[in-house]
């Protein structure tokens, strides 16, 4: 039985989504150990996405069993309407299981996908957006130079090679600056990223005098959407497995895998840059409640966190 007409009914209009979704992923288990800045991490992650995109898009965040904290900051951000759409996942499904559903379900054309821990500098999106107008067969575009295995890009340089109206340089384009400025964020071995930097020339694209690197990332990238929903679903077996599979798959798709020969982001890794608020001012945990077990469970989490913060500085940092 109904009782009246839905109001709904009456509302001839809904709003439409923006052109660009932006899209990242978020897992920050506990804020201890190795996730003991990740907060504030993600603090200047979201942030930067939204002050510094110069132009209207929807973001949507897919948290995956992140912990209360970071819930709570998320929730909060959701009901400032700093998120559009947020999705709270009971289990961590992984990278390409949260991959698999947010690339179906961003309404844009075009999705801008981040790891929780890219910075992005002013005027990241247009850029990125100006290489896929450039080039109609690009199936990712990331915004920083980057040097990457050649086995993910071949497609990219054969194609090239064919178009009359695009020149192929190869060389020694890229400083070791900029390329360390880079892997020295994903806690690589200095002595092997000099090693793969030696060993691996530069490629890079020119088309109607605007240059462009031959690669890309999987942690930033802008890519249409109708590219990805080609490629799903990507196995997602472990929280962080699989990731290769997108590289992959583009370029067995025959599409473009390009990076931009400016910094629009940066990799922070699980340290905020300088200036950033400390981990030191996040919100304390909530006591449990209940009978004496329950009571127990708190203190015993706390210590086996302190043991585990303390073997990672150990481990790390000493």
């Amino acid at each position: 039985m109904r009782v009246g007409q839905n109001p709904a009914k009456s509302i001839e209009m809904v709003r439409q989504p923006e052109r660009v979704t932006a899209a990242v992923v978020v897992y920050i288990p506990a804020l201890v150990g190795y996730y003991a800045q990740s907060l504030e991490v993600l603090k200047v992650c979201l942030t930067s996405l939204r002050a510094h995109a110069g132009m209207p898009l929807d973001l949507l965040v897919f948290d995956n069993a992140s912990c209360a904290e970071v819930r709570e900051f998320l929730n909060d951000e959701h009901a400032a309407g700093n998120i559009q759409t947020l999705v709270l996942s009971e289990h961590n499904i992984g990278k390409t299981g949260a991959w698999n559903f947010i690339f179906n379900a961003a309404p844009g054309e075009f999705i801008a996908y981040a790891d929780a821990d890219v910075r992005f500098l002013p005027g990241w999106l247009a850029p990125q957006l100006a290489a896929l107008e450039a080039f109609p067969q690009a199936g990712m575009v990331t915004g920083l130079p980057l040097l990457t295995p050649p086995e993910y890009s071949t497609a990219t340089v054969a194609w090239a090679e064919e178009q009359p109206d695009v020149a192929v340089h190869r060389g020694r384009f890229l400083s070791w600056e900029d390329f360390w400025r880079h892997a020295r964020t994903l806690g690589g071995d200095e002595p092997k990223a000099r090693t793969f930097y030696e060993t691996n020339e530069a490629v890079m694209l020119e088309k109607d005098g605007q240059r462009y690197y031959v690669g890309a990332g999987h942690f930033q990238f802008v890519v249409r959407k109708s590219v990805l929903q080609s490629l799903l679903p990507i196995p997602s077996t472990r929280p962080m497995g699989d990731v290769r599979q997108l590289d992959e798959r583009i370029n067995a798709a025959g599409a473009l895998r390009l990076s931009t020969p400016e910094w629009y982001v940066e990799h922070m890794g699980n340290v905020p840059p300088e200036g950033a608020p400390s981990a030191a001012a996040a919100p304390a945990r909530r006591r449990l409640r209940g009978p004496l077990r329950r009571r127990l469970r708190g203190p015993l989490r706390r210590l086996v966190q302190w043991l585990y913060d303390r073997s990672f500085e150990w481990l790390y940092k000493s």
